[in-house]
């Protein structure tokens, strides 16, 4: 790390009066370093080595600085190595560099390292590299104010703390003593396998964790987490991005302010809610209570009661066999189907509702005998269906104000059940197989950092990505199976049908072009922002969500194109729900 650093930092928490152990070596040099395309730097390095064994602990506070950990078995030693690098343009150079204060000694705890630069005003670049060599069964307690931090792998507990840097870890933790915690103001989250409990923050980064033998905490202000085995409890939350874990043996609970969602197995209860993006699970033993604004669900293995909203995507159930409902489970939707898959044996009461019944219908396997009635409602004429199954038992809640309900068997389409399935798998599969590919690597998460900001997740693909999807409405209307089988898939996953941006323009029937931002005009800011639109089968716009554009621009954007119409679109006689994309271009006169 190499930054214009003035330093005038506020006072810095270091144990006053610490000299250099009598163990300890020092050695210096300081001579121009001169870069291509910079200009010659000065540049200091110090060492040394302090005495201590197996099983204390290392604490290095610096105020400024990457740390590298590296461990060795059965060293009875700390060495470390500390390079200091500033601009030899400025003034005052040489005389920082002599100034540097580090200090290393041997404590009752282990051993203990601190770095800080003298406080004075110096407006040159400073460069601060940690690299210390520690046995592996040994604990560590490392803070930097702004830096980078990496760890090989450790039989001890690890805290790690940056302001401003990334954090990658390897194993950590054995079987006595485990456990880490890792907080970044803004960096990466990347560690590896984890003997106990994990506790990782970041108020913006992404975090990615292997497997976790204890509970787990992870939260960001908005990256995406990656997470695979997680023993115990797991706490998952990010501000705006996707979550992601292969299996939880406790309860989860999993927060996002717009991603996505997708969860493969969890031993325990389930609580799920994302302000736009969709919701996937695999298969959970306890309850589970899920809530997205405008996004999808997908539940294929249910096993016990269950409690899901959506305002504005489709909901899709598959009870399995050995499953039970304790107490009272409910479906709702603002403006997606409900379709619910039932075990013959389930013994279960069903009421469903659709608020505004003109255009929409409650269908059902003849076998069920729903009674069907309409009654006066808000919005004009509801339509309720109620019936049991095998005597009723608890009552299961479907709800929509403009959908469809759909109740059908288990044994019903199981194509649709075993494809997801499938898809879910290999797509939480190789989500865990490039996780661990990066995590091999042990590099500061360059991959990670060049990755966009949290963006809407594709479908799981059932077809090839490659090739735009034809427009479904100049499809034949009794297409091959697996065209059939495709376009159900988008619907469960998505809540449409995913159509190309030119067929579905050439659709639009009104058009209201954007205010342009005062701001972004003053500014001089134009560009096009890149939208994700879902269009309701009746052609009004249901829901948007930003790909990519300027910030200053995507307000107006998304608040223009909530206002277009479009000719709705039919297959099979019936009109669907669309997913497209909508590019709005900002040019400046």
């Amino acid at each position: 790390m190499f930054r214009t650093f003035p330093i005038r930092w506020r006072a810095f928490a270091l144990a006053a009066g610490l000299a250099l152990a009598p163990a300890a070596a020092a050695r210096h040099r300081a001579h121009p370093q001169p870069q291509p395309g910079e200009g010659p730097r000065l540049s200091e390095e110090r060492s040394g080595v302090v005495s201590t064994r197996e099983g204390l602990r290392l604490r290095l506070v610096t105020d400024l600085g990457n740390v590298r950990i590296l461990t060795l078995n059965g060293s009875d030693s700390v060495s470390y190595k500390v390079r200091i690098e500033v601009d030899a343009r400025e003034p005052g150079a040489p005389s920082l560099l002599k100034q540097y204060r580090l200090a290393a000694r041997s404590t009752p705890a282990g051993v203990q390292i601190t770095g800080q630069v003298p406080r004075r005003d110096y407006r040159g670049r400073v460069r601060v590299d940690f690299e210390v060599r520690v046995p592996r069964n040994y604990n560590l307690e490392v803070t930097t104010q702004a830096g980078n931090i990496e760890t090989q792998d450790l039989d001890g507990r690890a805290v790690l703390v940056t302001s401003g840097g990334n954090i990658t870890a390897g194993r950590t933790g054995g079987r006595e003593a485990g456990g880490a915690r890792l907080e970044t103001q803004g960096g990466h989250i990347n560690v590896q396998d984890v003997a106990g409990d994990l506790r990782a923050a970041t108020a913006g980064g992404h975090i990615t964790a292997a497997n976790v033998q204890g509970d787990a905490v992870l939260h960001t202000g908005g990256g995406h987490i990656r997470a695979g085995s997680i023993r115990g409890a797991a706490d998952l939350e990010t501000g705006g991005g996707n979550i992601s874990a292969q299996r939880a043996g406790a309860n989860v609970t999993a927060t996002t302010g717009g991603g996505q969602i997708d969860f493969g197995e969890a031993a325990g209860s389930l609580r799920a809610r994302t302000g736009g993006g969709g919701i996937r699970v695999l298969r959970v033993n306890g309850p589970l209570s899920l809530e997205t604004t405008g996004g999808s669900i997908c539940l294929t293995q249910v096993q016990s009661a269950v409690r899901a909203s959506t305002g504005a995507g489709a909901i899709t159930v598959w009870l399995t066999p050995e499953g039970k409902l304790v107490g009272a489970s409910q479906l709702e939707s603002g403006q997606g189907d409900i379709v619910v898959y039932l075990p013959r044996q389930l013994a279960i009461t069903i009421q469903a509702t659709i608020e505004a019944a003109a255009d929409h219908r409650i269908e059902a396997d003849p076998a069920l005998g729903l009674k069907l009635s309409y009654v006066k409602s808000a919005g004009g004429r509801a339509l309720r269906g109620e019936c049991t199954l095998n005597g009723g038992g608890e009552v299961l809640r479907l709800k929509t104000v403009a959908g469809n309900i759909r109740l059908k068997y288990l044994d019903a389409e199981p194509q649709i059940r075993l494809r997801i399935q499938d898809e879910q798998k290999k797509r939480l599969e190789l989500q865990h197989q490039r996780m661990m590919e990066r995590l091999r690597e042990h590099e500061p998460l360059r991959a990670v950092a060049q990755e966009q900001a949290p963006q809407p997740p594709e479908a799981p693909a059932p077809a090839a990505e490659e090739a735009p999807r034809s427009s479904p409405a100049e499809a034949p209307a009794a297409g091959s199976r697996l065209e059939e089988l495709q376009r159900k898939l988008e619907e469960l996953w998505l809540g449409g049908v995913r159509v190309d941006a030119a067929s579905q323009q050439a659709r639009v029937v009104r058009v209201v072009h954007p205010a342009y931002p005062d701001v972004a005009r003053q500014a001089g800011i134009q560009g096009t922002v890149q939208l994700r639109v879902m269009i309701h089968k009746d052609g009004a716009v249901q829901s948007t969500k930003v790909l990519s554009g300027h910030p200053l621009l995507v307000s107006a954007a998304e608040e223009a194109v909530r206002k277009w119409r479009y000719q709705p679109v039919v297959i099979d006689g019936k009109p669907v729900n669309i997913i497209t994309t909508v590019a709005v271009e900002f040019r400046l006169q």
